[in-house]
């Protein structure tokens, strides 16, 4: 990875994966066993953090299948060199849109 921004990226991409699952039953785990218990605030937390990696699952999931999509479109159309556009960072994707919208 050679812009340091990717680690953003790239953690991203670790919570969506089912090991982030282990570690967070591991987590609760730790936390009842070691804390306080399950109080309200900790059951509050620790289902507030299950959510945020079920929609993230969910979201990423959703992401790589129209990245697919797109995909077969662009190699369809003739115009698979954009495919390329997805091993960016956001910024020089957002670089590259407005450079086109200035050219449109």
């Amino acid at each position: 990875m050679a812009d340091p921004k990717g680690w953003l990226t790239e953690i991203g991409v670790a919570t969506s994966r089912p090991a982030a699952f282990v570690v967070y039953v591991v987590y609760c785990i730790a936390w009842i066993t070691l804390g306080n218990g399950l109080e309200w605030h900790s059951f509050a937390t620790l289902a507030t953090w299950g959510m945020t990696l079920v929609i993230q699952r969910a979201e990423h999931r959703d992401t790589q299948a129209i990245h697919a999509k797109l995909d077969e479109l662009l190699k369809a159309s003739g115009r698979g060199d954009q495919m390329k556009v997805d091993d960016e960072e956001a910024e020089e994707v957002e670089a590259q849109r407005e450079e086109i919208r200035r050219s449109g």
